[in-house]
C-alpha cells in the first residue's frame, strides 16, 4: 500500500511565470486579437521611442534632424522585428504568420525607399507651421497613453486634494443612515428632507447677493454656492442625528469611520490652507500613464461601486442609483463633455488634462455600473454567495471579494473598449478647442489646425486622422477577440 501511494506523484506547481503566460496566450488564440495587440502595442513603442528622441523638435519650425536618417532605419526595424516576434509566438495558423511578416518586410521596404528617395528629410511632411508631423505625431501618443502632466502646485494644494477625497470618502456615512432609514420605513422622512434641502436652498439662491465683502477682497458667489451651503448644514444635522441613533440603526461602525474620515479631512485642510505649505512650490509632476486610461480607471472604480451596491443591495439603493445615472445617460455625451469642460476648466489651461479625465470619468460611469449591476444581478444567486452570507461575511466583503473577482472578465474586456472610446473623445475634445492644453500635440488640434489649409496641405490632416483611427480600431478589435477567447473559455 506504501508503495502504491510512493508510485501516485502530484504534479509539480506551475510557476508563475506559467501561470502568467497561460492566461497572457489566451490573447494569441484569437487572430483579431493579435492584429490588435500589434496596432496597440506599435503605438505604445512608438510613444515609449518619442519620450528619447524624435526626428525634429515636435513644437519648432527648425529644420534640423537631431539624428541622422539612418537611425530611423534603425528604429523602424526594431519595431518590425517586434511584431515579428509576436507573430512567431503567437498561435495563429502558418498563413498568417507568414503573411504578417511579408507586410512587415514591405513596410520596411518602402521605409528604406522614402529614406532613399525623398528629396525632403520629413518622412510625413510639415504642417502649415514648418513643423514636422512624424515628430508630432509622436509626441502625441504619450499623454494619451504613456504620461499625464500635472500643473505646477504648492505642497499645500496637494494637502487640500487629499483632503477633498477624505471628505468624499466620508460621505459614505450619510449614505448608510440614509439606507438604514429607508429600510425601516422611513421614506417619508427621506422626502421631506430632500424636499426642505431643494426649497432652502432655491430660497437662497435668490437672496443671496452676486458679491461679497470678504477680508477686503470681493467674492463673485456663484450659482450652485446656496446648494452647497445648504448641502453643508444638512450634513452636520445628519452627524448629529446619526451619532444619536447610531445604537437602534446599527450604525456604529459606519459611524466611527464617517468621523474618522472627516477630522482627517478637516486636519488636512488646515494644513493645506496654511500660509507655511502654500508658500512651498513643487515643480510639475507627470503620471505614469496616459489621460485616456486614467479617465477608464476613474470610470470603472465609481461605477463598479455604484453598480456592485445596486445590484446587491437592491431595493432603495438600486432605485435611487440607477435613476441619477440614467439622468447622466439621457444627455448626449458630446453635450455632457462641453457642459463638465465649460464649467470646470475656466482660465486655467494648466488644469484642461484633469479636466479631459474627470469628464472621461463622468461619462464613462453609467454605462460601467450598467454592466456591472447585470454582472452583480447574475452572481449574487449563486452558491457561493449564499455560502459566504451564511459565513456572516459582511456586505462589502461580498461584494468585493466574492463578486467583484468573478465579474472581472467582462469588466477588463469592456474597459479595453472605453479607452477606445476615451481616445477618440480626446481627439473630438481637441478638434473642438477644448482638448489637451498646449505645448503638448493633440492629435484632434492636428486636425483642427491643418483643416483649413486641407486642398494646399492634405497630409497634415490625413496622418493625424489615420493615427487616431488606427490607435482606435487597435483596441477595438483587442477588446473583441479577447471578449471572443473568454466566452469559449468560459464554455
Amino acid at each position: 500500500m506504501a508503495m502504491e501511494e510512493s508510485l501516485v506523484r502530484t504534479p509539480p506547481r506551475p510557476s508563475v511565470w506559467q501561470r502568467s503566460w497561460k492566461s497572457v496566450s489566451i490573447i494569441f488564440e484569437s487572430r483579431i486579437a493579435t492584429v490588435g495587440l500589434i496596432i496597440v502595442a506599435f503605438w505604445i513603442i512608438v510613444g515609449i521611442i518619442s519620450l528619447f528622441w524624435t526626428p525634429f523638435p515636435e513644437n519648432d519650425s527648425m529644420f534640423t534632424q537631431q539624428l541622422p536618417p539612418n537611425t530611423i532605419f534603425l528604429i523602424s526595424f526594431l519595431i518590425a522585428a517586434a511584431g515579428v516576434i509576436v507573430l512567431a509566438i503567437s498561435n495563429v495558423n502558418r498563413y498568417i504568420k507568414i503573411g504578417g511578416i511579408v507586410v512587415l518586410v514591405l513596410i520596411e521596404a518602402i521605409i528604406i525607399g522614402w529614406l532613399l528617395q525623398s528629396p525632403s528629410p520629413n518622412l510625413l511632411g510639415t504642417d502649415n507651421l514648418g513643423r514636422d508631423i512624424l515628430s508630432r505625431i509622436m509626441v502625441g501618443t504619450q499623454p494619451i497613453l504613456l504620461k499625464t502632466d500635472l500643473p505646477p502646485m504648492t505642497l499645500g494644494n496637494y494637502f487640500i486634494i487629499a483632503a477633498a477625497i477624505a471628505f468624499v470618502v466620508s460621505f459614505l456615512g450619510p449614505v448608510a443612515l440614509l439606507s438604514a432609514l429607508a429600510q425601516t420605513g422611513r421614506r417619508l422622512y427621506l422626502f421631506v428632507l430632500a424636499g426642505a434641502w431643494l426649497a432652502v436652498s432655491l430660497i437662497l439662491l435668490f437672496v443671496l447677493p452676486d458679491t461679497i465683502q470678504l477680508g477686503g477682497r470681493e467674492i463673485t458667489i456663484a450659482f450652485y454656492t446656496p446648494f452647497f451651503m445648504t448641502l453643508a448644514i444638512l450634513y452636520v444635522g445628519i452627524f448629529i442625528f446619526g451619532w444619536i441613533r447610531a445604537k437602534p440603526l446599527s450604525l456604529s461602525e459606519p459611524m466611527r469611520a464617517w468621523t474618522i474620515s472627516l477630522l482627517v479631512a478637516i486636519g488636512l485642510a488646515v494644513l493645506g490652507f496654511s500660509n507655511l505649505l502654500q508658500s512651498i512650490e513643487l515643480p510639475p509632476v507627470s503620471l505614469p500613464i496616459g489621460v485616456a486610461i486614467w479617465g477608464v480607471i476613474g470610470s470603472l472604480v465609481v461605477g463598479s461601486i455604484l453598480g456592485l451596491n445596486a445590484g446587491y443591495r437592491g431595493g432603495w439603493w438600486d432605485q435611487t442609483i440607477m435613476q441619477g445615472l440614467d439622468a447622466l445617460i439621457a444627455f448626449p455625451v458630446i453635450v455632457l463633455y462641453l457642459v463638465l469642460i465649460g464649467a470646470l476648466a475656466g482660465a486655467e489651461q494648466e488644469t484642461r488634462a484633469l479636466v479631459v479625465i474627470l469628464a472621461i470619468t463622468v461619462t464613462g460611469t453609467p454605462g460601467v455600473a450598467r454592466l456591472v449591476r447585470s454582472l452583480t444581478l447574475d452572481i449574487k444567486t449563486r452558491d457561493y454567495i449564499r455560502a459566504a452570507e451564511t459565513r456572516g461575511e459582511s456586505t462589502s466583503y461580498v461584494m468585493l471579494r466574492e463578486i467583484l473577482p468573478n465579474a472581472r472578465g467582462p469588466i477588463l474586456v469592456d474597459a479595453m473598449l472605453r479607452v477606445g472610446y476615451a481616445i477618440f473623445a480626446i481627439g473630438t475634445l481637441g478638434f473642438l478647442g477644448l482638448g489637451l492644453p498646449p505645448p503638448d500635440p493633440d492629435w484632434g488640434t492636428m486636425v483642427a489646425d491643418a483643416r483649413q489649409f486641407i486642398f494646399a496641405n492634405p497630409l497634415a490632416v490625413i496622418w493625424p486622422a489615420i493615427a487616431v483611427a488606427s490607435l482606435v480600431i487597435g483596441l477595438n478589435f483587442f477588446a473583441d477577440g479577447l471578449r471572443e477567447e473568454l466566452t469559449r473559455y468560459q464554455k
